[in-house]
């Protein structure tokens, strides 16, 4: 009955977070070397134990664990859109 739910909750995360999904860390107090906050990913995959594997935008790449790490999923037009807002603003508002 365990191994059931365990596989419910990963094809959950992987629903969740499919490949692709932009991601955005809060916060990863429990990693040695962990990803500075407000760095943004992609996700890779979800492993069969639950990881978030992730590809950064600072070239790093590293697994993210569900409930210990701090991260939101951030929409793509939105981002881009705040892309471009940064982008006008650095070229003197043109």
């Amino acid at each position: 009955m365990s191994n059931i739910w365990a596989q419910e909750q990963i094809n959950r995360l992987r629903a969740q977070y499919p490949e692709g999904t932009r991601i955005q860390v809060d916060s990863m107090e429990n990693d040695p070397r962990p990803i500075p906050s407000g760095t943004k990913g992609t996700v890779l995959y979800v492993d069969d134990i639950g990881t978030i594997h992730c590809k950064f935008d600072n070239g790093r790449g590293l697994g993210l664990i569900p409930d210990e790490d701090k991260f939101h999923v951030i929409a793509q037009e939105i981002e881009e859109t705040m892309e471009q807002e940064e982008e006008t603003m650095t070229m003197g508002g043109m």
